[in-house]
């Protein structure tokens, strides 16, 4: 029997998204989320996809990931799909920060192990749960090639003068400050999807990727690589999103230091949770911003000009790095979903041939789509993200070498 079943692990703080799929065909046969880990209001989520059952849910405590994952492995395993059947070939990480080291997938070991918790400074909230996964899912299948996918891999690809930040070059290199960029697997994904949808190889087109969520990244792919990306060394810079800032001048900080007598931590918290569309207006959910816009809420329409302002300087600035745009993609939960929000950004760029056209961009699908008027000199696309299928992808790629 060829083992061909992936099994895709998101692991945060305290969830667990997961999805098993049959990489022969790139099913999907299961689907799952579990929450609030170390709680006693616990909860998982089990949708069995191949056998087109309803959803299953567990409530309870459930102590820690070790717990969590067993529980999953409880409910494929009641769909005849547990962890222990001969036809699951890998198990596929998500992990968020790879630094420079890690420019591809990577079959865990201990060394890579040691980097990867090595890299916890620059991503505090995020590598130390994704080690917790792994190392957990290692426990229950010790046989089985565990595969890390890193969201910065993508993006390792930009140039120096894109990667460097214009500080002291020896601090720099000390603490490893640089611009590695997240969203990796998205970008990858959207940018080859949308080569897909314009009939032409990734090598042969250039896009600016928009991936826009509660968090939001835009890059430019060159021929499928990342030469730029908005997220530096931290996802806090770039886009205004739903509770980040996005770019702000760096003496802000400063200011609020000296002037406001806040601490770090307390400017920390401000910028990333208090900051964005929620600071602005105390929303993040774009769809209840537009409602209260169009009910006059002046607060909410600011916050929307401002968003949208971030956004179409971004996309100017990577039209100029790539000097040739072939299409402009939008992507992830507001890229999708969201057609006041793209025909804003690209609104008035009629000269830099991008333009939507307002019966296209009105449709919903879950289908990649172009939304561009025919004949357009830049195609402007729709294209759900696949970031599972994008994991499970590389992971069994490299597991079939293993």
């Amino acid at each position: 029997m060829t083992a061909t079943r992936v099994l895709v692990l998101n692991s945060g703080s305290s969830s667990v998204k997961y999805q098993l799929l049959d990489m022969s065909d790139a099913s999907r046969l299961a689907s799952g989320l579990v929450e609030r880990i170390g709680e006693r209001t616990s909860r998982l989520k089990h949708t069995p996809l191949a056998t087109g059952g309803g959803s299953r849910e567990r409530t309870g405590p459930i102590a820690d990931h070790e717990a969590a994952l067993k529980a999953v492995a409880e409910e494929l395993a009641e769909d005849g799909l547990g962890l222990d059947s001969p036809e699951l070939a890998a198990i596929g990480h998500r992990v968020v920060h790879g630094g420079k080291t890690f420019t591809e997938p990577t079959v865990v070991d201990d060394a890579v192990l040691a980097e990867i918790e090595r890299l916890i400074p620059v991503a505090p909230l995020h590598n130390p749960a994704n080690l917790t996964g792994i190392r957990t899912a290692q426990a229950l299948r010790p046989d089985l090639p565990q595969v890390a996918v890193f969201d910065t891999a993508f993006h390792t690809t930009m140039p120096e003068a894109a990667a460097r930040y214009a500080i002291d070059t020896e601090t720099a290199d000390a603490h490893r400050i640089r611009r590695y960029g997240f969203h990796g697997t998205s970008h990858a994904y959207v940018s080859r999807a949308t080569a897909k949808l314009l009939g032409r190889a990734p090598e042969e087109v250039n896009v600016i990727v928009l991936h826009l969520g509660n968090g939001a990244s835009a890059s430019a792919v060159r021929g499928g690589r990342c030469v730029d990306t908005s997220m530096g060394l931290t996802p806090l810079e770039g886009l205004v999103m739903g509770t980040r800032s996005g770019d702000t001048d760096p003496a802000v900080i400063f200011h609020l230091a000296r002037v406001g007598g806040m601490s770090i931590d307390e400017i920390d918290t401000l910028l990333n949770k208090r900051s964005g569309l929620i600071g602005l207006c105390g929303d993040n959910d774009m769809r209840e911003i537009r409602r209260r816009i169009d009910e006059g809420d002046a607060r909410a329409e600011l916050a929307f000009d401002i968003y949208i302002h971030r956004l179409k300087k971004y996309i100017g600035a990577y039209y100029a790095v790539l000097g040739r745009v072939d299409a402009v993609a939008f992507t992830a939960g507001v890229g999708e979903n969201a057609a006041e929000v793209r025909a804003a950004a690209l609104a008035d760029l009629e000269t830099l041939g991008l333009a939507v056209d307002g019966a296209l961009n009105a449709v919903r699908d879950d289908r990649p789509r172009l939304i561009s008027p025919a004949g357009s000199r830049v195609a402007v696309a729709v294209v759900p993200t696949d970031e599972e299928l994008e994991i499970a992808t590389q992971t069994y790629a490299l597991a079939g070498r293993y």
